[in-house]
């Protein structure tokens, strides 16, 4: 970049200052792009000019000239592809934030030679009394050696500090400090839905399995210290910081377990009123206690209402779960849960309850056999009025979701959220239900041919990783992070319908779709330049993908490569001894990481070598991973 537009502009060549335009000149300029607009009415454009948080002008760099002032900050996005900003439409964002400094991400990471090293080195950095965590966002066939480390290896990386490594919502594996911090003993009872493994002398062996409800993964990391206020509102901001590394600029946050109304929202209400969020939040309210579920509803009805907030954080309504008995789970390594046969009671009083005060929802549900009795009940309250009534609601996740369902759901007025969590539990769906069943799981296709408002989302942190463009990878090509083939191509979607399920889609489920999911006049200045062309980079390439500038409502919220040192300051990692302060959040690769995967790949040759030489393997591929600790 060079030249000079004036003391606050970023200088760009054969760029003007129009003085005669100084009166209405765009705060930010991005010129020099291959703009997607998302926009029908307009598909593309080569700069977006942005006033007042909203964009004012798309066209061709000299249409756009005028509108460069003494103080526009001008970009040249050096030919890259621009898009609108993304949306996941099911993050657990809130939750995430204030717990992000504190984790240890193996998200990307691409051996688990690499992993344990972080492991190891993170133990010599991690105070006496604080645990390392490792929680979501990887699975094991993401690893060049396609296995879950053991938990002798996690005793052997840190034998004296507490090391929780949480693995889909399968299970968890503890290491022996973790066993003895979180007070599990022979004499600790299993609880309901899930297992404690014990060794021959009855003593916990550090493996934890949710059998099916991952509750007990939950319960056990909650017994992990927590940070303090000052502390939270920095980890916020660099997860937020961190999202927007990826493009986004919006999320609905699905609430979720452990996330309590109005405490553990007090962090970013902080940050929403000092003007610091650096990403658009709509989120939901989740009641907390079984059997208390009615009576959190009724008051928060009673205090707040669907709307009340701002563009940058705003309620959206209720849920992902509305009654504790009415969740299924989504561990695909274990049978389908049978629900309670009469859950429909209390779940009905919590739907009425809500319609009538005009209150939308949105509500976890990963079997068709679960969708289907909801709607049951959609039905009986549709007959009195009360659906769709107006109100916003929707069905997350539904990976098995029938067409008839699909049939009902468009009837009623509602939605579908989709998210990559076949991405990471694939291989274990297609190992329990087959290739026929996985290959329309969930069925993408058919929802938008039915003419569904779909959007897309990752379901992050604590099962898919946060990285949008794994998501999107998974959509237009069917595969896991392991490569695993899903979906034929019949199930498949184009790249740039999934790109509109990640900014239109998600736009429309907080109503918002008239001012942001596409690049247009009056919308807001919500958009990302690429590092790589998504509409054109080989589909094994689009994982790989960042933003390498981010811009929400027209500030610059995060800025890499060429544009380092253009976004706005966050305080320093605290504390200090963060694993996020050292290897930072998703592991985009590297030479470190490439010199990992090599040494793992080698390795992993040598063993099946070894196993063939045995008689013990096959002589053609590397073994599948079997633990028998997940035999069950």
């Amino acid at each position: 970049m060079t030249g000079t537009t004036g003391p606050t502009s970023m200088p760009v060549g054969g760029v003007v200052p129009a003085r005669h335009l100084e009166d209405t000149p765009a705060d930010l300029l991005v010129r020099n792009a291959k703009v997607f607009t998302g926009d029908p009415r307009r598909p593309s454009a080569r700069a977006v000019a942005i006033r007042d948080g909203r964009v004012v002008a798309l066209g061709d760099d000299h249409d756009l000239a005028p509108l460069v002032g003494p103080a526009t900050k001008v970009v040249d996005a050096l030919g890259r592809r621009v898009v609108p900003g993304l949306n996941d439409s099911h993050l657990h964002v809130i939750r995430g934030g204030l717990n992000y400094v504190l984790e240890l991400r193996w998200d990307g990471v691409r051996s688990l030679r690499q992993a344990l090293a972080m492991l190891r080195e993170q133990a010599a950095r991690t105070p006496k009394g604080q645990w390392i965590r490792v929680v979501g966002g990887w699975s094991a066939e993401q690893f060049a050696e396609r296995r879950l480390p053991t938990v002798a290896e996690l005793n052997a990386a840190a034998p004296d500090t507490p090391v929780f490594v949480l693995h889909l919502y399968q299970a968890a594996l503890m290491n022996r400090a973790a066993v003895q911090a979180a007070g599990f003993s022979r004499e600790t009872p299993d609880p309901r839905g899930g297992q404690i493994v014990r060794g021959r002398d009855g003593e916990p062996t550090g493996v934890l399995l949710a059998a099916p409800s991952a509750l007990i993964l939950y319960s056990t990391l909650a017994k992990a210290p927590t940070l303090d206020a000052a502390d939270k509102r920095t980890s916020t901001r660099h997860f937020l910081r961190e999202l927007n590394r990826f493009g986004l600029t919006s999320a609905v946050d699905a609430a979720g377990g452990f996330q309590n109304f109005p405490d553990d929202y007090a962090t970013v209400i902080d940050l929403a009123r000092s003007g610091e969020l650096s990403l658009r939040i709509a989120y939901h309210l989740f009641p907390q206690t079984a059997g208390q579920e009615l009576a959190d509803l009724r008051r928060w009805t009673e205090t707040v209402k669907p709307g009340d907030g701002d563009e940058w954080l705003r309620l959206n309504g209720a849920g992902e779960n509305l009654t504790w008995a009415a969740a299924d789970f989504e561990n695909f390594s274990e049978p389908r849960p049978e629900l309670a046969s009469d859950y429909e009671t209390e779940f009905e009083q919590a739907v009425r309850l809500l319609l009538e005060n005009g209150w939308g929802f949105r509500l976890h549900a990963t079997y068709d056999e679960t969708i289907r009795r909801d709607l049951a009940v959609f039905e009986k309250l549709a007959a009195e009025g009360l659906f769709p009534g107006g109100n916003r609601w929707l069905f997350d996740h539904a990976e098995t979701v029938s067409p008839r369902s699909l049939e009902r759901i468009a009837a009623l007025g509602g939605a579908v959220s989709v998210q990559n969590r076949m991405s990471f539990q694939g291989a274990a769906f297609l190992d329990r239900y087959g290739a026929e069943a996985t290959a329309h799981t969930p069925p993408v296709r058919a929802m938008l041919d039915r003419g569904l408002t779909v959007a897309a989302g990752t379901d992050a942190t604590r099962v898919s990783s946060y990285n949008p463009w794994v998501s999107l990878h998974w959509l237009v090509t069917g595969r896991t992070v392991g490569g695993t083939a899903l979906h034929p191509a019949a199930n498949l979607i184009d790249r740039e319908t999934a790109l509109g399920l990640y900014t239109r889609g998600g736009a429309r489920l907080t109503g918002e779709q008239d001012v942001k999911g596409i690049l247009r006049e009056g919308y807001y200045g919500d958009l990302a330049v690429l590092s790589d062309d998504y509409f054109t980079v080989p589909e094994a390439a689009i994982p790989g993908i960042e933003s390498v500038l981010t811009v929400v409502g027209g500030r610059i919220v995060h800025a890499g490569a060429e544009y380092e040192g253009l976004d706005e300051a966050v305080p320093p990692v605290s504390p200090l001894w963060s694993p996020v302060a050292h290897f930072g959040g998703y592991q985009s690769g590297g030479a470190r990481q490439a010199a990992h995967m090599a040494e793992a790949v080698a390795e992993s040759e040598q063993h099946r070598l070894w196993r063939v030489a045995r008689g013990s393997g096959p002589e053609a591929s590397a073994p599948p991973f079997h633990d028998p600790c997940f035999a069950h």
